[in-house]
């Protein structure tokens, strides 16, 4: 679903929030890859050792985004994902389009017959603090207790900080209602990631460095507890 840490960095940058920048006169692009020895998101376990390529465009404000995710594991599930957002100072918005391989094509968008996800994101990022809500709102989605479309949410509060000469962020994430999406199938609300990040530049040459990253995460809802590791190229 997306980054080990960006957000959310399902293991793939920092914290699983949107990159808030200042709007720009020029359109500018970027390209990248992770290397990451487990894909976690959201507080689950979503493959193990992956390469995550991204690509992105922006422009005054605006942002289109490409994801994906390769596990080596012939069972890893394979994704792509498409977002289009927008952010001003602190507040940030968008939409994302995941798709996963292994079911209906990816031209396939009928609700019962589509691997497409669709979520809707909000936030804002305060400086010490950063919130943000995303709710499912077509596709793939799980159901509740009656059955019925989920509308699936999220919401989490991360907290960066620095500490020992390097970047930490610390973060919390619950289900605020029950749907099969999450944790093979939330009951209600639910805490299902309690999460500990770290990042650093690792200096290879003096005009070369390595950012590398580790998180360790907690899911209370299921019992779980991962870490992983992985570099960005």
């Amino acid at each position: 679903m997306k980054r080990m840490f960006q957000e959310g960095l399902p293991l793939v940058a920092m914290m699983v929030l949107p990159v808030v920048s200042a709007a720009q006169d020029k359109p500018e692009a970027s390209v990248g890859v992770d290397f990451v020895s487990g894909y976690l998101w959201r507080g689950q376990d979503l493959g193990n050792v992956s390469i995550q390529p991204s690509a992105e465009v922006s422009y005054k404000g605006f942002a289109l985004t490409g994801w994906g995710s390769v596990g080596f594991d012939k069972e890893d599930t394979k994704e792509f994902d498409l977002t289009l957002g927008y952010s001003t100072g602190g507040f940030s918005i968008s939409v994302t389009d995941y798709w996963f391989n292994g079911g209906a094509g990816y031209f396939h968008y009928g609700a019962h017959n589509t691997t497409h996800v669709f979520e809707a994101q909000v936030g804002y990022d305060f400086g010490p603090l950063a919130v943000n809500w995303f709710t499912n709102f077509a596709g793939d989605d799980g159901v509740n207790k009656d059955g019925d479309r989920a509308y699936s949410s999220y919401v989490s509060v991360a907290a960066p900080f620095r500490l020992g000469g390097v970047d930490w962020t610390a973060e919390v994430g619950a289900t605020p209602w029950a749907t099969t999406f999450y944790n093979d199938g939330a009951n209600g609300f639910e805490v299902c990631d309690i999460s500990l990040g770290v990042t650093k530049e690792v200096k290879i040459s003096d005009s070369f460095s390595l950012p590398v990253f580790a998180k360790a995460t907690w899911n209370p809802a299921t019992e779980g507890a991962y870490f992983a590791v992985g570099m960005t190229f």
